[in-house]
């Protein structure tokens, strides 16, 4: 690949939304740096067109640290973050990641970088309109939420302001190659898989799923694109977690291990959550 082409910075390049937007981006033979924790090198960076940074604590650099990441750049995709299942939504590490973005971004401008992307999430909108458009005002409740969309907004302002370009791609409720065992999909299988009863609740919840191989695919082409607002990364169909869970079991041929309402709906989830492109 030409050493002229335009250098994009990846940040998460190993984790479960930030490998597939890695995939993409060297699929097309784009030229990356990619930021990886010591000994979580990524197999796909062994083209001569990928770079890799190793970093311990991506939150923790000094200016200096950042300034060297973003040094030549040309496009930066900033996907890491926090996201323990179970621990994330109510981390005091939301702020960590805040404020290191926030100096990531300066240090970004300084360096003349010509676009930045981030990740953010469905959470930060007000869930009372069910259907989510990218002018749906912001209502985060959590601390993860909070962080997020106080990324955003500082972002979208600073960012312009410094000859930045800036895009913001939401997520909706992914799922996929690569995911964490303790969340719903995964349960389902290995359970499903192991011929044993799946405890759920009413399964009425409306979400907007989507595989995380067609998310990373829409947050390169965002990268590589011209956007500069809000981005919703959705399939933009509703579907019931009963659905879900049913197709899921079709599968296997085992409807019959559903056991929905054996766990309590909770009375604070939202019942429906879509996203519109």
């Amino acid at each position: 690949m030409a050493a002229d082409r335009p250098l994009i910075l990846l940040t998460g390049s190993t984790g479960f939304v930030g490998r597939q937007v890695l995939r993409t981006l060297a699929e097309r033979g784009c030229r990356l740096r990619v930021v990886v924790r010591p000994g979580r090198q990524s197999a796909i960076a062994s083209s001569d067109t990928i770079d890799e940074i190793a970093t311990a604590d991506l939150w923790s650099q000094s200016a200096d640290g950042y300034a060297a990441l973003c040094r030549d750049i040309d496009t930066v995709i900033h996907v890491a973050w926090y996201a323990e299942p179970g621990q994330y939504l109510q981390s005091p590490k939301n702020l960590d990641c805040l404020m290191g973005t926030l100096r990531f971004a300066q240090a970004a401008a300084a360096a003349k970088v010509r676009r930045f992307v981030g990740i953010g999430t469905c959470f930060e909108y007000d869930f009372a309109p069910g259907y989510l458009k990218i002018d749906t005002p912001l209502r985060p409740s959590t601390p993860y939420a909070a962080a997020k969309a106080a990324a955003f907004l500082a972002l979208s302002q600073y960012l312009p302001q410094q000859g930045v370009e800036f895009a913001w791609c939401r997520l909706f409720y992914l799922y996929g190659e690569g995911e964490d065992e303790r969340r719903l999909v995964p349960q389902l299988r290995s359970k499903l898989a192991a011929g044993e009863p799946v405890e759920l609740t009413s399964g009425k919840q409306i979400r907007d799923y989507l595989d995380v191989r067609e998310a990373g695919r829409m947050i390169a082409e965002c990268a590589l694109g011209r956007a500069r607002r809000a981005v919703n990364i959705c399939s933009g169909t509703p579907v019931t977690v009963r659905e879900l869970a049913e197709r899921i079991a079709d599968e296997y041929g085992r409807r019959d291990l559903l056991r929905f309402g054996a766990r309590p709906d909770n009375l604070v989830d939202p019942p429906c959550v879509v996203g519109v492109r």
